[in-house]
């Protein structure tokens, strides 16, 4: 099951049989409005606080997913699942209405693909039957946290990116029909000393390179297995960065093959400087617009590199630099599809 040093093979293969994607208002209007299960007006979501809202967002991204799944929550043994917030604490209320046992998840903007590799690992080790991960994130809740309040009006510089207000849940199983997980590469922290919160793919750009080679070499395969690779949230920024280093590094990886889901989330002419960012970003991207392009036979085997910055407002205001890790988790069309 291990490959190299930190590669994960699955004999079993664990099968993704529904998902569930949520969002707010700002995704309504971006690229991918069609892929999502349930889009909002506005980022109150009906509730008196952003973090309670951010806590809906999870919640409602679950339901749908077990939904879908054609389940009900006491046959769910685990949940999975993380956000950015302060000690999780909206993804471990929404687990207090969902119910199931749950571990709770921190990788920073990682953490849907930290989720969807150990749960896949539980489900391959027949730890369990069913399994939901998950991550999210809300707009308003993030900046408040880790920048300023929106209602300040502060500015930005272009290399920050927009957290996107959204979550994703994947509903994993051992048997049924969907794609494969197939593999999983667990990142290590890379730090190259970047201090600037607003350049978060620019700092995050090193991890995800460093996990996407090791990959391939405890894989011992090409990166023309793939029909895509594609990133978590670097935008524009850490995007150009990471290929400048796969050059340099002479990883032979194709620009048309390497996408970035900050990038393709939001339309061109949408406020998000550099992209979209945010745990929810990987998590809707992938749960919902990569994995419905899968079923439609447009990607055949993809491998999906969630990108996080773990720095907390504390660690920022005692100059600390930016510790940074990628999570990659390759995922296959089952066989026969079209």
């Amino acid at each position: 099951m291990l490959a190299g040093h930190r590669t994960w093979i699955f004999d079993q293969k664990p099968v993704i049989t529904a998902t569930g994607t949520v969002g707010g208002p700002f995704e309504a209007n971006g690229m991918l409005a069609d892929d999502f299960d349930l889009l909002h007006e506005d980022l109150w979501i009906g509730q008196d606080s952003y973090e309670k809202a951010h806590q809906l967002l999870f919640e409602e991204a679950c339901q749908k997913a077990m939904e879908k799944g054609g389940l009900r929550k006491d046959q769910v043994q685990f949940i999975l699942g993380g956000d950015l917030i302060n000690q999780i604490t909206p993804t471990s209320l929404a687990c207090r209405t969902l119910g199931a046992p749950y571990l709770g998840l921190f990788g920073a903007c990682s953490t849907s693909m930290e989720g969807l590799a150990l749960g896949a690992m539980i489900i391959n080790a027949k730890g369990a039957n069913h399994v939901l991960t998950g991550a999210s994130s809300h707009n308003a809740a993030v900046e408040k946290q880790f920048r300023y309040p929106t209602e300040y009006g502060g500015q930005k510089p272009p290399t920050s990116q927009w957290t996107v207000t959204g979550a994703g849940a994947a509903l994993l199983s051992g048997d049924g029909k969907g794609p494969r997980v197939t593999s999983a590469t667990i990142g290590r922290v890379v730090d190259m000393g970047l201090t600037d919160p607003f350049n978060m793919g620019g700092a995050m750009a090193p991890a995800a390179v460093d996990t996407i080679e090791a990959h391939f070499i405890d894989r011992n395969i090409e990166p023309s297995y793939y029909d895509l690779i594609v990133t978590g949230d670097l935008g524009e920024i850490g995007h150009a960065v990471s290929l400048d280093l796969f050059k340099k590094h002479q990883t032979p990886i194709h620009e048309t093959q390497y996408k970035d889901c900050g990038i393709m989330i939001y339309r061109k002419g949408q406020p998000v400087y550099s992209g979209g960012s945010g745990a929810g970003c990987s998590a809707v991207v992938t749960y919902g617009h990569l994995l419905n392009q899968m079923k439609k036979g447009e990607i055949k085997r993809m491998l999906v590199v969630a990108t996080g910055a773990l720095l907390s407002p504390l660690t920022f205001q005692q100059g600390e630099s930016i510790p940074c890790i990628a999570h990659a988790v390759s995922i296959e069309a089952e066989e026969g599809d079209s």
